[in-house]
């Protein structure tokens, strides 16, 4: 197993894990990277996470779904996403989420992708939703649960401000807001998944949490990404 990967994992897992919206119970599990078989044992557990990992495994012939590279192309994105077809993703989820409502996916022939933002944004039922009276609440779970990009402005203690700009509706489709600050945590009773942060790091945020410190190439990859889902959705229009 990748220690590497497992921490990475973790970084990107914490923050949903500890509001009790995936995972199993004991978030607190993913904040001991000096116990990462305790991670491994964690991360299996993800319904969701877990099954593109061991798909992106398998298409790249690499024995552990925690190794790195997987990790990244799962979260963030990279070169192993185009090693596993739609089909047979779809064939994967049809036999994992058999009985879960909601969601377009078993309709996503065409743009069924092992990233975090298909999950996000096709699995989950809230971008359908986007045309409800629930548009509040859907706009605003879609936003904290991608992976968002922003640059930090401040550290104090185990908090930072943050600028990044959130996701708006325009009543047909979704589109970058103006930027905002926003108070987000790095760390949680003084433990922490990152060496330290800056101003001026360019990070990935999932739901008020810090997950990870990014290249120039990671950050427009995880960008990317997010556009080409929503372009294919429906939901956003190239610029």
């Amino acid at each position: 197993m990748s220690e590497r990967g497992a921490l990475l994992f973790a970084r990107y897992a914490y923050p949903p894990n500890e509001l009790g919206y995936c995972g199993p119970a004991d978030s607190g599990a993913l904040l001991r990277p000096e116990e990462p078989a305790g991670i491994e044992r964690h991360a299996r557990r993800f319904e969701g996470a877990w099954c593109y990992l061991e798909l992106l495994a398998e298409r790249a012939g690499i024995d552990d779904p925690l190794d790195e590279r997987i990790v990244e192309a799962y979260w963030i994105g990279n070169e192993l996403l185009d090693l596993t077809t739609p089909d047979a993703l779809l064939d994967r989820l049809r036999d994992r989420f058999a009985g879960q409502q909601g969601g377009t996916w078993r309709e996503a022939s065409d743009r069924a992708l092992a990233h975090h933002s298909f999950q996000v944004f096709d699995v989950y039922p809230w971008a359908a939703l986007l045309r409800t009276p629930a548009t509040p609440t859907a706009l605003s779970v879609l936003d904290r649960c991608r992976i968002r990009t922003g640059v930090v402005r401040s550290v104090s203690g185990g908090s930072a401000t943050v600028e990044s700009r959130p996701l708006r509706w325009t009543g047909t489709h979704l589109a970058p807001g103006a930027p905002v600050q926003e108070s987000v945590r790095w760390s949680a009773g003084g433990r922490s998944l990152l060496p330290g942060l800056a101003p001026g790091d360019v990070v990935a945020l999932h739901w008020d949490w810090v997950c990870d410190i990014l290249t120039a190439p990671q950050a427009a990859r995880v960008e990317s990404t997010e556009v080409r889902q929503l372009t294919a959705l429906g939901l956003a229009r190239l610029p």
